[in-house]
């Protein structure tokens, strides 16, 4: 006789209920996508190296313009609350304390990684494409290389392009903004 299994799916609720109940560790590296916590890969130094440098980049070239989330949660849908390493987002006065950022916020999402490529790939890029978010960035630490994702639709981004040393590409959100791949990449 056959049994089916039964996955419980959480809502962001209900995730946000087990970290104040202690069930999940302030320290614990996890996220929420679709209905399941998933444990996220531990931040190799390579990988901490590179959001740093992405970080001090963007905030010298955008300034004001922008709030640049540092591994910060977005809040995709009721099932979703992602913690994309970088995303620049929509200004706003109150720095999103009342709220977490959604979909229509994010003006380009970044992942980093070095060891998580296919999860990105397969999970995050689709998620991201899936609730309408215009740009997506994997940094491949393991080629190097940048993949830029674009045209989001619910069945997956329908643009990518890889850029290597000695490329440029600017966001969609700022084209006039260039930055050369070698200056990117650590």
């Amino acid at each position: 006789m056959a049994v089916a299994q039964v996955h419980k799916l959480f809502t962001v609720s209900d995730y946000h209920a087990m970290a104040e109940a202690g069930i999940l560790g302030e320290d614990e590296r996890v996220e929420l996508v679709e209905g399941e916590i998933c444990e996220m890969t531990p931040i190799g130094s390579a990988h901490a190296g590179q959001v740093k440098r992405l970080n001090e980049l963007f905030l010298a070239r955008l300034g004001r313009k922008v709030t640049v989330g540092i591994q910060d949660p977005i809040l995709l849908s009721k099932l979703s609350e992602p913690q994309p390493d970088l995303v620049l987002l929509r200004r706003r006065e109150d720095f999103y304390a009342t709220s977490h950022p959604t979909a229509a916020d994010v003006l380009l999402v970044i992942e980093v990684a070095d060891s998580s490529q296919d999860y990105d790939r397969r999970v995050k890029g689709p998620l991201y494409s899936e609730h309408g978010i215009a740009e997506y960035w994997l940094f491949d630490l393991g080629v190097p290389a940048i993949e830029a994702y674009r045209r989001p639709s619910p069945e997956g981004y329908r643009e990518m392009r890889r850029y290597l040393r000695g490329d440029t590409l600017s966001s969609l959100a700022f084209p006039e903004l260039v930055l050369a791949v070698d200056e990117l990449l650590a």
